[in-house]
């Protein structure tokens, strides 16, 4: 179970799951091909190709690092000849390549849409053709999308159905190219992780304090490594996670690859998760639950949010005592909450030392979160967590995505002060 002396073909492998999914195969004496656009260093994003490559070759392998925008025919045909005429052939593609950006119709710009088709869906479909010649060729062969399954549900759809329609492009290489390719030996399938990795894209679309709730790279890695090192002909057509596939290998500590143990981690998009069944999960495995039921009466919540809602308007209360110049200068947002049982309010975090009140904002609004009432209230009471509200429907998100994680520090000093 090696994958010592094949050659791996890696889009987007410069930082995250790709340079993890490189750095394992590392290990065993492969040869890696790092396909990527980073040559010069980022001062937001870490790591060059070349600083890559050093570390795969430190790590065992052997590395060609080429400069290549998968968006690009002629910088994929160049990387995937000169990885044949180097290393004498293909057997492994990963795409692991992707663009993101979690927000709705109306506020999608589209260059940015352009960008997400042609990286991920495009992307994936140029590279794995290119490489196939040489795949063909391959004793076992195999494509590997880091994409989700199809999951059909309009939830996950509703809130960025253009990133959804990208990775699902992606997820439609795996299903068609499988059976296209089934009989002449060449495995493809999809790999996608149980919860949130703590890459660099994340650190980006949730700040820096998302870690805690997410798992490190080597998971994805793990598991990438144990669908290469498959037979090709007997695990095609398949979307794996991450957790599950590794279970199946006999992997049973799995707070190995928290980034801090014990924390609840974030369940990842596509993957239908039940928040109840969430807490379930969570505690059986010894962490703490990420979404907690409030309980109590129902009926006896809409009677009060027909009176007012005074456990709303308590919230505010709470938040007009953590109001400060040095807040705002941190978070720098206006965001309006449109709560379906009372209406809109606006928390202003621009100017002075903020302000909130109902109706909208009298500045311009960068963030609008749609939800009710009621989870209002358990959102900023702890009960639950914004990223499992979004992602299980709960909450709908429109405008800076950015500034609504920030939004979850607010929460949290709210929480410590209860």
């Amino acid at each position: 179970m090696s994958l010592a002396g094949k050659t791996l073909f890696i889009t987007g492998a410069t930082r995250g799951i790709g340079k993890a999914i490189a750095m394992r195969a590392a290990r065993d004496g492969a040869r890696i091909v790092i396909a990527a656009k980073t040559s010069d260093p980022n001062p937001k994003l870490p790591g060059t190709i070349y600083t890559a490559a050093k570390e795969i070759e430190g790590a065992g392998g052997q590395c060609l690092p080429c400069v290549v925008d998968v968006r690009e025919e002629a910088q994929v045909q160049a990387a995937v000849d000169e990885a044949a005429r180097l290393f004498g052939g293909i057997d492994v593609v990963v795409n692991n390549a992707s663009a993101i950006a979690l927000v709705g119709t109306l506020e999608l710009p589209m260059k940015r849409y352009d960008l997400m088709q042609t990286v991920n869906a495009r992307g994936t479909y140029l590279v794995s053709k290119l490489c196939l010649p040489h795949l063909l060729k391959a004793a076992n062969p195999h494509i590997l999308n880091i994409a989700p399954p199809l999951n059909l549900a309009p939830h996950w759809f509703k809130n960025h159905v253009g990133y959804t329609m990208a990775k699902y492009g992606m997820s439609m290489c795996v299903l068609g190219m499988a059976e296209e390719f089934r009989d002449d030996g060449v495995a493809v399938n999809a790999l996608w992780p149980r919860t949130a990795i703590a890459t660099a894209a994340m650190s980006m679309l949730g700040g820096a304090d998302i870690g805690r709730q997410c798992r490190r790279e080597e998971i994805m890695a793990d598991a990438a490594h144990a669908v290469l090192t498959r037979p090709a002909r007997d695990a095609t057509g398949n979307f794996y996670i991450d957790e599950d596939l590794l279970r199946e290998t006999g992997v049973s500590d799995f707070e190995q690859y928290a980034v801090e143990p014990g924390h609840p981690l974030l369940p990842d998009f596509f993957l239908d998760v039940d928040p109840e069944a969430l807490v379930k999960h969570m505690e059986a495995h010894g962490g703490e639950a990420a979404y907690k039921s409030a309980g109590g009466d129902a009926g006896g919540a809409a009677a009060a949010a027909e009176a007012g809602n005074p456990e709303v308007e308590a919230i505010f209360t709470k938040i007009s005592g953590l109001l400060s110049a040095d807040l705002v200068k941190s978070t720098g947002a206006t965001y309006l909450f449109d709560l379906k049982e009372d209406g809109k309010y606006h928390l202003d975090l621009k100017a002075g030392e903020g302000a909130y009140g109902r109706g909208d904002a009298p500045a311009k609004t960068d963030t609008t979160m749609t939800m009710s009432s009621e989870n209002f209230v358990k959102m900023f009471s702890g009960q639950l967590k914004p990223a499992v509200a979004f992602m299980s429907g709960k909450l709908k998100i429109k405008g800076d995505m950015g500034k609504a994680m920030k939004l979850e520090k607010l929460m949290g000093k709210m929480q410590s002060k209860l």
